[in-house]
């Protein structure tokens, strides 16, 4: 499957979902023109773990999301006709070997590596995301929508 629009990451979801993110309006704007919009949008599978993992957490948010209400925004999210979850697939190793070997990225940068991959193996035009380590990818164009 080729995705010829976006990609959100996981910190856009997050900033949408917390009402107390200074970054929320713009946020939940990106989204909700992606959402609402004609053009294919998508989300990588391990954003929407990774995204749980970080509106639940008790150190990260004071108080932390719901499990239940972390869920529910997903479903909103996934309801959107024209929304596209990602995952690996056949050949993905070989663009992710590739990508890592030229990157030179370790540790918690392999996350990003994986998104980054997931971009390129499904031929995802940009990716929304706030986080300027995506950089180490040249393959791969980001757009900041908070900065808009």
């Amino acid at each position: 499957m080729s995705i010829s629009s976006d990609l959100t990451d996981t910190n856009i979801l997050v900033y949408a979902h917390r009402a107390d993110s200074v970054w929320h309006s713009k946020a939940d704007q990106a989204l909700a023109e992606a959402a609402e919009g004609a053009s294919l949008w998508a989300i990588p599978w391990p954003c929407l773990h990774e995204f749980v993992a970080i509106v639940t957490h008790s150190r990260i948010y004071k108080p932390p999301t719901p499990i239940y209400d972390a869920l529910i925004q997903i479903k909103y999210w996934l309801e959107s006709p024209t929304v596209a979850l990602l995952t690996e697939g056949e050949g993905f190793f070989g663009i992710w070997d590739d990508v890592l070997r030229k990157s030179a990225v370790t540790g918690g940068s392999v996350h990003d590596a994986r998104i980054a991959v997931l971009c390129i193996y499904h031929g995802v035009k940009k990716l929304l995301s706030a986080d300027r380590d995506f950089s180490r990818f040249p393959q791969l164009r980001t757009e900041n929508p908070l900065l808009k």
